[in-house]
């Protein structure tokens, strides 16, 4: 689906920012006016108008702030947030030396920070136990009555981030009634900058010690735990899911089934491209963040690289070591993993169920970006009948 440009990561990466509109991330003029600022493909203009519309959203939930507006400041901040996101997205040529790209995450970090402390029920910030370090968190509770409730363990994906993850799936998950816990883990946020964290195939060595500090928490019901990852995450979830099973349901969103396949398909169709990969990433937007984002997250150097990195990341084999009920989501135009989650819910073996979201309902995108009602709304009335008493 096409959105303000032609350019297929530029037009998905719009999309995905005004999708939040849904949740207070986004106000469709701001998203408007800041990309029409924006020419097609220039990664550059695309960093400096997010950043600048970030700044001026953040000034304005600081003043209100300092005025005593509290719901004013919340929402500023929280769209600030999302903005400030935005602009450090394609920052990846060299993120490690790039002051400017950490300056933006961590804008986005404490703007968001600021907006969860100013929610109903503020969000408490958490670090969860991982091997000899932590993990970033978000505790939200539905209310402050100390009520135990069903509880949505999250995280995202290939490029998510910590307080992304509010508005991809807690915000919607807080108004039926469900706690969550979301957080990042290796590859993801700011683990990667701040302490050197790639991403591992064997996720179940990341979601045990978020189940484990979960059944801490009072709040948490040990016996209605749901799993849920987005994007990447879906194979990630799954990957857990078929090893712990303290999990009562999963939901991928959307399954993957062989990471390798995918990547390892790119590197085909480099060495079928005269000029290789280095043609294909001057010419394609998507292709450029999709190698330069990798070998920041998984910690390689080129294509080649890549390839033998995510090798281990398959489900062939262990899906059928899922046992928990699954809903395995998938989108009809998703440009990464398009034909993924119809292989996995095949090789699943656990009851199940898929649900296919299709361009004519407007939610064909890859994660349903631009759909996110109707992606809690199936997904959250699966889980209420899944949980029921």
């Amino acid at each position: 689906m096409k959105f303000l440009y032609d350019d297929e990561s530029f037009s998905f990466e719009a999309l995905r920012a005004a999708g939040y509109a849904a949740y207070g991330g986004a106000d469709l003029g701001e998203v408007l006016v800041t990309c029409r600022e924006i020419p097609e493909g220039d990664e550059e203009a695309w960093s400096a108008r997010w950043s600048a519309t970030a700044s001026r959203v953040e000034h304005i939930g600081r003043d209100a702030l300092t005025a005593g507006h509290r719901i004013s400041a919340r929402e500023a901040l929280l769209r600030a947030s999302n903005y400030y996101r935005c602009a450090d997205f394609y920052r990846r040529e060299n993120p490690a030396a790039d002051t400017e790209s950490a300056r933006l995450a961590k804008a986005s970090q404490q703007a968001f920070a600021d907006a969860a402390a100013l929610l109903d029920t503020p969000a408490r910030a958490v670090r969860i136990p991982y091997e000899d370090t932590t993990l970033p968190g978000y505790l939200f509770f539905v209310d402050d009555s100390g009520a135990s409730r069903p509880t949505v363990v999250h995280h995202g994906g290939y490029d998510s981030t910590l307080e992304e993850n509010y508005l991809a799936l807690a915000a919607g998950a807080l108004r039926r009634g469900y706690n969550v816990l979301t957080f990042d883990g290796p590859g993801q946020g700011s683990n990667v900058r701040e302490q050197g964290l790639h991403f591992r195939p064997d996720w179940e060595a990341v979601v045990t010690p978020a189940v484990d500090f979960a059944l801490t928490v009072s709040e948490l019901d040990a016996n209605k735990l749901v799993l849920i990852g987005t994007s990447l995450g879906g194979y990630l979830a799954a990957r857990a899911a078929a090893f712990e099973h303290r999990i009562a349901a999963c939901v991928l969103h959307d399954g993957v089934y062989d990471f390798h396949e995918v990547v390892a398909e790119l590197a085909d169709r480099a060495a079928e491209t005269p000029g290789g990969i280095e043609e294909m990433m001057a010419r394609d937007t998507q292709v450029r963040w999709v190698v330069r984002n990798g070998e920041w997250t998984l910690g390689f150097s080129g294509l080649e690289e890549m390839v033998e990195a995510v090798e281990g990341y398959t489900m062939a084999g262990i899906a059928d070591r899922i046992t928990c009920p699954t809903l395995v989501l998938d989108a009809e135009n998703d440009q990464f993993f398009k034909g993924q989650p119809q292989r996995l819910f095949d090789e699943m073996t656990c009851q199940k169920e898929l649900i296919l979201f299709r361009e004519d309902e407007g939610a064909g995108e890859h994660c349903h970006e631009g759909a996110i009602s109707l992606f809690h709304q199936r997904t959250f009335d699966w889980l209420d009948t899944q949980l029921a008493p």
